[in-house]
């Protein structure tokens, strides 16, 4: 990797320069900000195209994924399970190569587009006056240049659409928003209490009852609905680049402003990764024999650890086959996820996915270097009191591996990986403290001060 020093100074700088925003409270204009962007990535993208050095993954899964469909072949099956997702990235892939664009570039190129398109979108999910400064932060924002740059990895293709139907959920106003406001579950047991299971039950779900009014339309009803079937078309597409934008959809369905558009929302997440499986014969030359074992290769994940946080322990750092040991941190993900939306569930929705994203950093059993860009976006829009220090650790445990380890061959890289994992244990408990604690409540509404009418006019009340 010859441009390895390259780099480093380039990522170096840039955090010196987001730290430096951050002390001098620098608002810059959001077009500054996607220029300094794109000419950093494309700075990157093009010594990393030229180098001698190229990811595995990237040489070995994602091209033949792309070649795949540029030869009319399924890119699932025709990858021998390189490509383990659904095939809309591939799309890009082989359009990218029909049209003549070395892969060294073209395979980088999806990834580097969509990472220039997150710069606005965070200035957008951040809102307020410090949006254009986020906006810059995730511009330098050293593991997303590693991810999208370097490794060419998918990750800011799924970001993309998940960070742009948060904002879609959202829509126009205050960017401090409430998550679960009405006490269900008390209102449930008060009704037992009065007038026993069954007339609460019909209460609930019965005509006239709570679910019947709220699945009626309102005022702005047709708004709403089109709302929610954006947000959720935009999240079917981060489903259909990745399968890990599931932890997304609780704060995306939050932000909704009701239960019509939330199942709208539901279905259209749904209705697009259905639509590019089914449609695989189609697009991809795939015969209907050959989608039940699409299926199985989708669905087929490998229970590897020894990579990231607690595991590489009870493997002496290298990569091993323990299915028991996945096992029980998948159950710690379920877990540990669950209790997350109940201690954020009256929270920001956006503040609850930074916290659920965290945890499951904190506790799988398996990880590579790039899922830790998952939260970036989140964290660096609504930064915590532990944001830099753990953007700053991550960063930095991860461009050891991009960078160091990748100029020795396999025996030496295979020694400094046994070190190189077991250490990411350190930052397991700085990502615990980046989460977003003390904003497990609503912000508190700042109210008006009211108006007083004096004759024909009015005046403000100073009160």
């Amino acid at each position: 990797m010859e441009y390895a020093v390259l780099t480093g100074t380039i990522l170096v700088a840039g955090v010196l320069l987001a730290l430096i925003a951050q002390w001098r409270d620098w608002r810059p204009p959001l077009l500054v900000s996607v220029l300094v962007g794109v000419a950093v990535r494309l700075l990157l993208m093009f010594t990393a195209a030229n180098d001698a050095w190229q990811p595995v993954d990237f040489m070995e899964s994602f091209q033949p994924a792309g070649q795949a469909v540029l030869n009319g072949q399924d890119p699932v099956l025709a990858s021998e399970g390189g490509w383990h997702f659904l095939p809309t990235i591939p799309y890009v892939y082989g359009i990218l190569l029909w049209l003549g664009i070395p892969w060294v570039y073209a395979g980088r190129l999806v990834t580097v587009v969509a990472d220039i398109v997150l710069i606005p979108l965070v200035a957008k999910l951040a809102g307020g006056p410090k949006a254009s400064l986020r906006a810059l932060q995730y511009a330098l924002n050293p593991l997303a240049l590693l991810v999208a740059c370097i490794h060419g990895q998918v990750e800011p293709v799924a970001l993309v659409f998940g960070v742009a139907a948060f904002v879609v959920a959202r829509g126009p106003g205050a960017p401090e928003r409430t998550g679960v406001t009405t006490r269900v579950v008390a209102k449930v047991r008060r009704g037992i209490a009065i007038y026993g299971w069954r007339a609460s039950l019909r209460r609930i779900v019965g005509p006239g009852g709570m679910l019947h009014r709220a699945l009626l339309p309102g005022p702005s009803d047709r708004l709403d609905l089109r709302r929610g079937a954006l947000a959720g078309l935009l999240m079917g597409l981060a489903l259909c680049a990745k399968s890990w934008p599931i932890w997304l959809i609780p704060g995306m369905l939050l932000l909704l402003p009701n239960l019509r558009a939330r199942v709208a929302a539901l279905f259209m997440t749904g209705a697009l990764p259905v639509f590019f499986l089914v449609t695989l014969p189609v697009f991809a030359g795939t015969s209907l024999k050959q989608i039940p074992a699409v299926i199985d290769t989708i669905q087929d994940i490998r229970p590897i650890i020894g990579e990231w946080g607690w595991t590489p322990h009870f493997t002496g750092g290298d990569w091993a086959l323990i299915p028991s040991l996945a096992k029980i941190g998948t159950y710690l993900i379920y877990i540990c996820v669950v209790l997350a939306v109940l201690l954020w569930r009256r929270a920001d929705p956006i503040d609850m996915t930074l916290a659920i994203l965290l945890i499951f950093m904190v506790v799988t059993p398996r990880l590579g270097a790039q899922y830790l860009l998952w939260f970036m976006p989140f964290l660096i829009a609504r930064p915590t009191r532990f944001a830099w220090p753990a953007i700053i650790g991550v960063s930095l445990w991860s461009a050891y591996g991009y960078l160091y380890m990748t100029q020795f061959g396999d025996n030496e890289w295979w020694l400094l990986h046994r070190d190189w994992s077991r250490a990411s244990i350190v930052l397991l408990p700085i990502l615990l403290m980046a989460m977003p604690w003390g904003r497990r409540s609503p912000a508190p509404q700042v109210l008006a001060p009211p108006v007083e009418p004096v004759g024909k006019a009015t005046v403000t009340s100073a009160a």
